[in-house]
């Protein structure tokens, strides 16, 4: 209830902001007083422009002739989500055992790195290839978030400093290697890598003219695997264990040190996963070290809006990839800054962040406060009463 009502009071504050840089509010607003209504008029016609293009935009455009570029854009939405999601899990994963995982961005350009290496230098049977360059992605992410896990199991690193850091020699490593024979297309000046071959990229699911690919089933997987991971196993009962207290969990005889580099390894896969998602996906021409788009990030807001569960977090990535889609929409319909949506998305992460003010803003009971004793007191009375 929380991160749905945090979601309300950012699109709330998101419609405030669009109306008070709108230009006809402004000069509506010039003689309020003495013709209100056209200022309310005017609020009214710029705040619902912008969530209808922002819908229209990202789930459904009645606009368009046919069915299916009616739906198109919730197709858009889901590609958007697509690496959101599987970078949502990693970090959320890595939430659910006591561990701040910020190293997104450099998991998955060293998994994006990988899996195009081995899509545009290995030449094999379709299908064959595309498990491969995933599996080779998987592997890098997981090397590189395992890591950290290592170094925070054995020395003792705080894992929010050398994921940072690790960001960085990810980020300038990959940029380096585009520089030479190793990664860079032949005969090229620019820092790219060679377009990849057909059959290692993932296939559109829906047909060509949709740029949703098979990429989103493998995503649809690793929450299903996340879920019973978390849920279902004894792994997943000692990550929990240990996210919630490792001085208790050391008592009850888990291997604390294990579960940290466990969890980085998978949290660094599923990040990788998104990476691998980026460079398979619908753009086939090569890739930069510019691949991760941000999302590494992004995948931290997702993850907190998600409180960190694996179904939660797929719900809210598609919420944020219809942010995505529906943002350019919005723009281009609307004229209205791309940089609003991001503030909405900020304010998304504010308010989850500060559940006490979401409460207070909708006066929703604390569930962890006491009970009153006076309430307490009339409980018990009703209770004998009643006897």
């Amino acid at each position: 209830m929380i991160s749905i009502l945090a979601v309300v009071l950012a699109m709330i504050a998101g419609g405030i902001l669009i109306a008070v840089t709108d230009e006809n509010v402004q000069a509506a607003s010039q003689y309020f007083f003495a013709r209100p209504g056209d200022t309310l008029a005017a609020i009214w016609d710029s705040v619902s422009g912008a969530y209808v293009s922002l819908f229209q935009g990202a789930i459904f455009n009645p606009k368009r002739g046919d069915f299916l570029s009616q739906i198109k854009p919730f197709t858009e939405t889901l590609t958007f989500a697509t690496p959101l999601i599987a970078a949502g899990l990693g970090v959320g994963l890595a939430f659910r055992v006591g561990l701040f995982n910020i190293g997104g961005r450099g998991q998955m350009i060293i998994a994006a790195a990988c899996a195009g290496w081995v899509g545009f230098t290995f030449h094999l049977p379709y299908g064959l290839h595309m498990v491969l360059a995933v599996l080779a992605g998987l592997i890098g992410g997981g090397i590189w978030g395992g890591i950290v896990g290592l170094l925070k199991a054995r020395t003792g690193a705080h894992e929010v400093i050398v994921t940072i850091m690790l960001n960085y020699v990810a980020f300038y490593l990959v940029s380096y290697l585009l520089r030479t024979p190793i990664l860079q297309a032949p005969g090229s000046n620019n820092p790219k890598s060679p377009p990849l071959d057909d059959t290692a990229t993932f296939f559109p699911i829906l047909g060509p003219q949709f740029n949703l690919t098979f990429g989103f089933v493998l995503v649809i997987a690793a929450t299903v695997f996340a879920w019973w991971l978390l849920n279902k196993s004894a792994l997943g009962f000692q990550f929990k264990a240990v996210g919630i207290n490792p001085n208790a969990a050391r008592v009850a005889g888990i291997n604390v040190k294990n579960m940290y580099v466990y969890a980085m390894l998978i949290s660094g896969a599923l990040v990788g996963l998104a990476g691998v998602s980026q460079v398979l996906g619908p753009q086939k021409a090569g890739f930069t070290s510019g691949v991760d788009a941000g999302i590494g990030f992004d995948a931290i807001t997702v993850a907190l809006l998600g409180r960190s569960k694996p179904w939660g977090i797929f719900v809210a990535g598609i919420l944020f990839g219809a942010f995505k889609a529906g943002g350019f929409s919005m723009q281009a319909a609307e004229g209205i800054p791309i940089d609003i949506v991001l503030v909405v998305q900020s304010l998304i992460v504010l308010f989850i962040a500060a559940p006490p003010l979401v409460r207070a803003v909708f006066r929703l009971p604390d569930p962890s406060a006491p009970t009153r004793p006076k309430k307490q007191k009339a409980r018990a009375q009703k209770a004998v009463a009643a006897q």
